[in-house]
């Protein structure tokens, strides 16, 4: 009945509003996804996000500013430059096609983040006369309300709460933030960000001053030889990210042609993430044509749980609702010392990357055996070199770094590229599972990069102009035991095909099969434990299709198959169809975004994207079975005052609770509420 009702919802949404195509780049994210790499998309979403809301000019665009969108091959970056070089500047974004390997779907996505301006890339003098009145400025605030009583929020006697004292939040419910940018040229970046978390005190108890959360940057860059000036709150990575890495991520499901690209530095920290950052100040420094030296310096007060001057763990999720989360706030704190030297030529890039980090309290958690190589001390340091290649069709690049112990991780990388539609791509990489970097983030399937070794071979090409195909095979080996695996010596599998059709801007099309083997503890029925094969397995197919102008329809279909080997498989499926665009004659864009899911157990939970505020990544998860309705409006009044609202609501058919815990909903329906408004000036 619940199907029926959702499927009447969508025609009757088709036949009353004329919604025309938005353009709409996180497609791209959608096409790429894998559900292991959400957390990376999540970062990767509000850099793009920001990147498109600030698009760059295609008649001065760089080599780096290129390098900075994720699908665009090397290859390519080189014949968008060229292209320039050669005809000169751009008078239409339709000019893009007439790119040696461009195709359209590429170019749909491009598109959102260039803009065509004038040539003349000349740059006057920097001055405060001219950056007061040149600026450009934004205000954007989010607030959220949850429109069900959770059991956090309930009221409880002071007897329950003496006990219990976590049993209650220590504030409301809504989430509310505030975040301010400051743009001159691409040269003077400013911003301050403000978040308070729903069940967050707010100008009471231990927040007088407000919101939880304050982050704040100034970000200066191609001011002569200053390249970067970074003050405030800030991210660093260099390298493939062995030794530091903070603002770029190398997941299995990137396209395979931008995978040997490194670290870009310094960045500016615009989100709203309370964990992934520095505090202080970093810069990089021109020498010559081609040498830049970087340096930074970051003090940070962290949260964690420590026990008689032992930091026992690391607490990073930015929450501070519940009486143990105040007790874990502020606990110990953080100096980091770092610098690089790099080198980068026309046929040859290499470079030297140190990181020294000292902890006020001895971080020592407690020992269990899958955490016997985890690091542990006050003071940690880590030294790698990073190095590129160009030969001809090949590109050989990597890292290999060295921790205080002497311990070694490497990774290093073969890509062959025969034509600019076509990538081989070749990944071994060795984590000795004694190394110790508190800041390394880079190809791996262990969320450390300690105790793994592996080859990844991948394929990326276009057969036919329209027609696209990404298959890679990674092959994983864990010498020693892992969280939930308490076996040494394990090996897993993960596989991935995925084959693409975008003809034109009407009709796109995807399909992509993945399969994951690997141990996993297991526990029986009579409480005996085993390690077993888990298998997991994913059929998605998606299809955007504009039967007619300015109509946009898109259909999901998903299929999940997890379990133990030679038991009971679960199983999973989810039907969506989101509609958007805007009506017509009216400056707003409407999305309505729907789903039916059913699966047999939490193992084959199945995954659902919903167009939602700007900065705010909306993939869902579900398992049991019910629906879910989104319905996303947008209003924008002359360019400089934007509107927005999302209402969602999920409806589940086999249980009379959500969730557990402070989160717990009694009843069969959640529901929530967002609101977004922008001002640009």
């Amino acid at each position: 009945m619940m199907l029926k009702k959702y499927v009447l919802a969508c025609l009757l949404a088709c036949c009353i509003v004329n919604i025309s195509a938005q353009s709409d780049w996180v497609e791209w994210e959608e096409n790429t996804l894998e559900v292991e790499d959400l957390t990376y998309w999540q970062e990767k979403y509000e850099e793009l996000s920001e990147l498109a809301e600030h698009p760059f000019n295609i008649n001065t665009i760089t080599k780096e500013q290129l390098e900075q969108l994720p699908f665009l091959s090397d290859k390519l970056i080189e014949n968008i430059l060229y292209y320039l070089y050669k005809y000169g500047p751009m008078v239409s974004k339709n000019e893009l096609l007439g790119i040696e390997g461009m195709d359209w779907q590429t170019r749909h996505f491009l598109k959102d983040f260039i803009y065509i301006g004038p040539a003349d890339n000349k740059k006057d003098k920097l001055s405060i006369n001219r950056m007061l009145k040149y600026n450009k400025q934004e205000l954007i605030t989010r607030l959220d309300i949850p429109l069900n009583v959770k059991a956090g929020y309930a009221e409880y006697s002071p007897e329950i709460l003496k006990e219990k004292p976590n049993k209650k939040y220590q504030g409301n419910a809504l989430y509310h933030n505030l975040r301010y940018r400051f743009q001159y040229r691409n040269q003077v970046f400013a911003g301050l960000t403000a978040e308070k978390d729903a069940g967050e005190p707010f100008f009471t108890k231990y927040n007088r001053k407000g919101y939880d959360s304050y982050t704040g940057y100034l970000f200066l860059q191609n001011l002569g030889r200053l390249k970067t000036l970074a003050l405030g709150h800030y991210r660093a990575s260099f390298g493939y990210g062995l030794v530091m890495n903070m603002g770029f991520s190398m997941g299995k499901s990137m396209t395979l042609s931008s995978m040997n690209r490194k670290g870009k530095g310094f960045i500016k920290h615009t989100s709203v993430d309370e964990g992934s950052y520095l505090q202080g100040v970093g810069a990089t420094y021109t020498l010559g044509k081609r040498w830049d030296l970087s340096a930074c310096y970051s003090f940070r007060e962290m949260d964690g749980n420590v026990e008689d001057q032992f930091i026992k763990s690391l607490k990073t999720d930015g929450y501070h609702r519940l009486t143990k989360d105040l007790e874990k706030k502020n606990s110990f704190n953080n100096h980091l010392i770092g610098c690089n030297l790099s080198y980068n030529g026309k046929y040859v890039e290499y470079g030297l990357t140190a990181v020294y980090n000292h902890f006020n309290k001895m971080l020592n958690p407690d020992y269990r055996d899958y955490n016997r190589y985890y690091p542990r001390g006050k003071n940690f340091y880590n030294a790698g070199v990073h190095y590129k290649v160009y030969m001809k069709r090949f590109i050989f690049s990597g890292e290999t770094a060295i921790d205080k112990q002497g311990a070694v991780s490497t990774l290093n990388m073969l890509t062959y590229s025969p034509d600019v539609n076509t990538t081989f791509t070749f990944i071994n990489r060795y984590y000795d599972k004694r190394y110790q970097s508190l800041y390394a983030s880079s190809f791996s399937e262990n969320s450390r990069l300690q105790n793994e070794a592996g080859i990844y071979i991948g394929l990326e090409s276009s057969l036919f102009s329209p027609l696209k195909i990404l298959c890679y095979g990674d092959f994983f080996y864990f010498p020693w035991k892992r969280y939930q695996v308490d076996r040494r010596r394990t090996t897993g599998v993960e596989g991935v095909c995925q084959l693409g059709y975008s003809h034109n801007n009407s009709l796109s099309m995807l399909v992509k099969y993945s399969y994951k083997h690997y141990a996993k503890n297991y526990t029986s029925s009579n409480e005996q434990k085993y390690v077993l094969p888990y298998i997991r397995q994913r059929l998605h197919y998606q299809l955007s299709y504009v039967p007619i102008e300015n109509t946009l329809l898109k259909t999901t279909v998903e299929y999940i198959r997890a379990g133990f080997w030679k038991q009971r498989m679960g199983q999973g499926v989810l039907v969506g169809e989101t509609l958007k665009g805007e009506v017509p004659a009216f400056p707003i864009q409407a999305s309505l975004a729907g789903a039916w899911f059913y699966t047999d157990n939490y193992d084959s939970r199945v995954y659902f994207y919903e167009p939602s505020v700007l900065y705010a990544f909306s993939m869902f998860s579900f398992y049991g079975k019910g629906t879910r309705l989104a319905v996303n409006l947008k209003y924008t009044y002359h360019r400089w005052l934007t509107i927005q609202a999302k209402w969602g609501w999920t409806h589940y058919m086999d249980r009379n609770r959500i969730s557990s815990g402070t989160e717990e909903i009694m009843g069969s329906n959640k529901a929530d509420l967002q609101f977004q408004v922008r001002v640009k000036w």
